[in-house]
């Protein structure tokens, strides 16, 4: 892995490699460059849980004709970038990936919730199928009881791969106020679950990043469920496939005046 990265660098055929390095006995994101080659020796992979795709984006947005190189640490890395692909928040020429992952076990014991969160809210380890096994009153007040517990630190949305909007919603004055704590519920995450729907690659980045333990990837499934059964659209498993595509090469609604 290290002579490959060095051996782009060198040859030009990327000018940052963005990867992990070894500080202080913690895992860290850390561009590496001709410049600094030396510190190729010290590239190091792993299941680390940062999102080296966000960064690809940021780099790209102010330099768009540098050529990237990134890590795959995790099996949902390269569907991230398919997102992105899709969404031209990178150019997939300009991007060069080095597989380092190692295939997910499903033999991991699912979380156990304490007693009060079982009574009253969502586990993470439910699927959309076990949610829905509540009524909707039910379903709701669970919801809401998960909700409620939101610092409105923003985790889940900084984290996320594939966040990259400039202006973001969850900041709009008329949407969510600031100061408040916690902030109106439902509308904080039922804005952000919306804007998931056809991005989401259930990486589990955002639930990890939540100091309220709310059940974040349940509610993501959910709405990738949904995009699935109606538009059948499946997230990130192609960087050619544009989300608008189902609505078809023509648009055929007609514009109606706000007053009418």
């Amino acid at each position: 892995m290290q002579a490959q990265v060095e051996q782009w660098l060198k040859e030009g055929k990327v000018d940052i490699f963005i990867g992990y390095k070894k500080v202080d006995g913690h895992v860290m994101p850390h561009f590496f460059t001709k410049e600094n080659i030396d510190e190729v020796k010290d590239l190091v992979a792993g299941q680390a849980h940062y999102s080296l795709e966000k960064v690809a984006t940021k780099v790209a947005a102010e330099h768009p004709d540098m050529k990237i190189g990134i890590l795959l640490a995790r099996d949902c890395n390269q569907q991230a970038l398919h997102v992105l692909y899709v969404w031209n928040q990178l150019n997939p020429n300009q991007i060069q990936t080095l597989e380092a992952f190692e295939a997910s076990s499903d033999s991991e014991q699912p979380e156990v919730s304490a007693p009060y969160k079982q009574q009253m809210g969502l586990g993470k380890s439910m699927a959309p199928k076990d949610m829905e096994a509540f009524d909707h009153a039910e379903r709701f007040s669970r919801w809401m009881y998960e909700f409620s517990k939101c610092l409105k630190c923003y985790g889940c949305r900084n984290i996320c791969p594939v966040c990259f909007c400039k202006e973001c919603s969850l900041e709009h004055k008329d949407l969510v106020r600031a100061g408040n704590l916690p902030p109106e519920i439902p509308i904080f995450h039922l804005v952000r679950a919306v804007h998931m729907a056809g991005r989401c690659i259930d990486c589990g980045l955002c639930e990890e990043a939540c100091p309220s333990d709310i059940p974040l990837r349940l509610l993501y499934r959910k709405v990738d469920e949904i995009v699935q059964d109606v538009f059948d659209y499946e997230t990130g498993t192609s960087p050619d496939q544009s989300p608008f595509s189902v609505l078809g090469e023509k648009v055929v609604l007609e514009p109606i005046p706000i007053n009418e």
